[in-house]
């Protein structure tokens, strides 16, 4: 799922801290940032909110899906 640049930060990581699985953010060069991983999310981070962050894809495992639909759902502007 793409993002864009204007997300709620605490929330969406959040949805991520709750997540059982791997979640990662993957750019179109093939870069993927591991958002369990806190040296990595802060690059993420970085990256999403600059300006390329809606160059990102979001994919997380099946059982996690539940976490970020409601993350979308509430903030319908991140997509």
């Amino acid at each position: 799922m793409k993002l864009h640049n204007e997300i709620e930060i605490a929330d969406f990581l959040k949805a991520v801290a709750e997540a059982e699985g791997e979640v990662w953010l993957e750019s179109y060069q093939g870069d993927k940032y591991n958002l369990k991983s806190t040296l990595s999310r802060y690059v993420a981070i970085a990256a999403l909110i600059g300006d390329h962050g809606d160059e990102l894809e979001l994919y997380c495992q099946p059982k996690d899906e539940h976490l970020f639909i409601r993350f979308f759902k509430n903030h319908p502007e991140t997509l």
